[in-house]
């Protein structure tokens, strides 16, 4: 008994060796090429994106007078100098519909998605004269296209300057008048949409600057900002504004954001959800094996003791492979196939291998109902567990509890001195069949 166990614990750990080598493989499989397959459906698709509002200035050449000393003497000379003056937002009224359309490169999911804004801006001329006033928008990134683009000064469309990453108009605007700009577009971006008030990154398109929330503190007056979502699981980042208002629908939120007089240095923001990433799972799932392992051949150890049955080391060896099966071709099924489906096929691959091996090392009726049913819960139900995110901790501690009190039931009559002095019997042909 002692030999046999010994034999049995040295097949657990090459195993459980077998195993982190396979669930290291998936990882580094998933995350080596995790950055350029980002930056290759950024580049594809569109990048991560921060609008911010649009600016409003004019141009006046103003006279400065300027004194210099020349020979003792002084002098006075009148030279232009040309001052922009920025027109102040009087208020937002905004309407952004963000569509969740998942992208899968190797072994990750990406969140991408596509969006519609449209904006409606108030500038007043607080100057006493009329003015040629450029409007300016900045786009949220320069990873993206820009379809449907609408840039309209009180309802007129005006001739559009592209450059980098702007679009900028000449209107001309009455001395104390109002001008409304309308603009909108249709675009595709990545993992987040941001919206800052203004101040340090605003509208800036660099790789990582959309993360950074701007952190300057900003007014905004009579602001209003309505957002639809094809996707329930909403989720803002931190030191981001919450919605004011919002309601559920059939596939989606209304959110709302209104203010009439907000001084903040938060953004608005919405965090695309992740849809399950089969490698990352299936390397937790492989790290987490020997546990299942474990319990099986605990199990199997306990029931062919109570039943006088006698499975030798090699036949341990062998459900052990069935096992790693099991992993072996998640790991590289997930590629071409979804995440549960490749489950699916792996769970019946594996327990096919340990019922079709079993019935005939001890007995048909063994094979389909003790191995069968505990591979099922051990291997199978266990690694469903990781699909549960955040229950799979005590998803496994409730059947490994359930699993010690029937194992204690089971065995709390078994005299184990006298199995472990006697050794275990080898059963009559029909013991177990």
């Amino acid at each position: 008994m002692i030999k046999r166990i010994t034999a049995i614990v040295f097949i657990f750990l090459c195993t459980a060796v077998a195993w982190a080598i396979l669930g290291a493989t998936i990882f580094q499989r998933t995350y080596s090429s995790d950055s350029s397959a980002e930056s290759r459906v950024a580049s594809t698709w569109g990048a991560p994106q921060n609008q911010a509002p649009p600016r409003a200035s004019y141009d006046e050449m103003v006279s400065k007078k300027e004194v210099s000393t020349e020979n003792g003497k002084k002098l006075e000379r009148v030279t232009q100098e040309k001052v922009t003056t920025a027109l102040a937002l009087e208020s937002s009224h905004l309407n952004v519909d963000l569509n969740l359309e998942h992208r899968q490169k190797g072994l990750l999911w990406y969140s991408t998605y596509k969006v519609g804004f449209g904006g409606a801006y108030s500038f007043r001329n607080a100057s006493d004269k009329d003015q040629d006033i450029t409007f300016t928008l900045n786009f949220p990134t320069a990873q993206a296209i820009y379809d449907d683009l609408i840039f309209t000064v009180d309802d007129v469309p005006v001739t559009l300057k592209s450059e980098k990453n702007s679009a900028s108009g000449v209107a001309r605007v009455a001395a104390g008048k109002t001008a409304n700009l309308k603009v909108g577009y249709k675009s595709q971006g990545l993992n987040d949409w941001h919206y800052s008030f203004g101040g340090a990154g605003a509208g800036n398109s660099g790789n990582d600057e959309y993360r950074a929330n701007t952190t300057d503190v900003t007014q905004v007056r009579d602001f209003s900002l309505q957002m639809t979502t094809n996707f329930k699981d909403i989720d803002f980042p931190d030191n981001t504004l919450s919605p004011t208002e919002k309601s559920e629908t059939a596939n989606g939120w209304n959110l709302n954001w209104n203010y009439k007089n907000l001084v903040s240095g938060y953004q608005i923001a919405m965090t695309m959800p992740e849809k399950l990433q089969p490698g990352p799972l299936a390397g937790r799932i492989s790290f987490f094996a020997p546990v299942s392992l474990f319990f099986f051949f605990f199990l199997m150890l306990i029931i062919t003791t109570l039943r006088g049955i006698e499975l030798h080391p090699m036949n341990y060896f062998f459900l052990a492979a069935a096992f790693f099966s099991f992993h072996l071709l998640l790991a590289y099924l997930v590629d071409h196939v979804s995440i549960h489906m490749a489950f699916g096929i792996c769970s019946a691959v594996s327990i096919f291998l340990v019922v079709s091996y079993l019935r005939l090392v001890v007995g048909a009726r063994f094979a389909a109902r003790e191995a069968a049913l505990a591979q099922f819960i051990y291997l199978v139900a266990f690694s469903y567990a990781f699909f549960l995110k955040g229950f799979t901790g005590l998803a496994i501690t409730i059947g490994s509890i359930l699993t010690l009190f029937v194992v204690m039931q089971a065995t709390g009559k078994i005299r184990w001195k006298e199995k472990f002095a006697a050794g275990n019997p080898v059963p009559a042909p029909n013991a177990a069949g």
